[in-house]
């Protein structure tokens, strides 16, 4: 079959080449997790072999990949904003399109000890990514799913960003402050008929993470206006959304009142997101 690393990578790309567009790339992280080691030590050491229980857990780590299983789910880690967050099926897979809405929000004229509020945190990506770049920021981070705000928990002390409050809460619900400086949110904005549903590494992924009704529009509009009674004067709203969804969003934005409405394109210069700034 295969003993060394330079075996085991050739044996799993070839495995893979048929089912997954990164067959070389996701046979590189496999193996990584189960030896421990960075990147250049495959190359650097392609001829130190596996141990018998090695071999074992990467060919059952190769056939869950096989069968569509996300890298993510196999590894349990995504790194996001260059940081290693825990993963599991209760939640989304941080993608790296979600990153320009912490960039778009680290670039707003916020006070330093800003009070921010993150709505379906999932894993904690945005929230702890902002307040790692931010230590004085006030966030808060929610989330309806309890293993979600477990998670998120988990990734917070992870991280060491103890300043961070998590709170289970269905969108609102559980806020009772009225005065934050920036509410950003990743909600799920699929149209619940996409066929894209039942294509890779999503149809591993919680569905109600994924989708929402209005074709797509239920809790993008939701949040735009139930957010307007937690904003604090001048206080801003960024939201991720559909690439076909921005000129939709926008117009509901400043139907709702909102100033400054503009989106924001991610790295693959796709309308990603939109925000816009609560009246003072």
């Amino acid at each position: 079959m295969f003993q060394t690393l330079a075996q085991a990578l050739e044996w799993a790309s070839t495995r893979l080449q048929d089912v997954s567009d990164s067959a070389k790339l996701d046979a590189e992280v496999m193996l990584l997790h189960i030896i421990h080691k960075q990147r250049s030590y495959l190359y650097t050491w392609p001829d130190e072999r596996l141990t018998s229980e090695q071999v074992t857990e990467y060919k059952q780590m190769v056939g869950r990949r096989e069968l569509g299983t996300p890298i993510a789910h196999i590894v349990g880690e995504r790194e996001f904003w260059s940081l290693p967050f825990m993963v599991n099926p209760t939640t989304l897979i941080p993608r790296p399109d979600t990153e320009i809405l912490v960039e778009t929000a680290l670039n707003l004229p916020l006070a330093e000890n800003a009070k921010v509020l993150d709505l379906g945190t999932g894993t904690g990506a945005i929230a702890l990514s902002l307040a790692f770049e931010r230590s004085n920021w006030q966030i808060t981070a929610v989330d309806k799913v309890l293993e979600a705000v477990a998670l998120a928990k988990a990734n917070r002390d992870n991280l060491k960003l103890p300043q961070v409050e998590v709170l289970q809460s269905d969108w609102f619900d559980a806020i009772n402050r009225y005065d934050f400086n920036l509410i950003v949110s990743n909600p799920p904005y699929i149209d619940e008929e996409d066929e894209h549903l039942s294509q890779g590494d999503v149809r591993f992924e919680p569905h109600s993470a994924l989708t929402a009704g209005e074709h797509g529009y239920a809790d993008l509009f939701y949040i735009a206006e139930a957010a307007r009674d937690y904003l604090a004067p001048g206080g801003y709203l960024l939201l991720e959304h559909g690439f076909g969804q921005a000129l939709t969003v926008r117009d509901k934005m400043i139907e709702l009142g909102y100033e400054a409405v503009a989106t924001v394109r991610d790295f693959g210069s796709n309308d990603r997101c939109t925000l816009g700034r609560w009246p003072r």
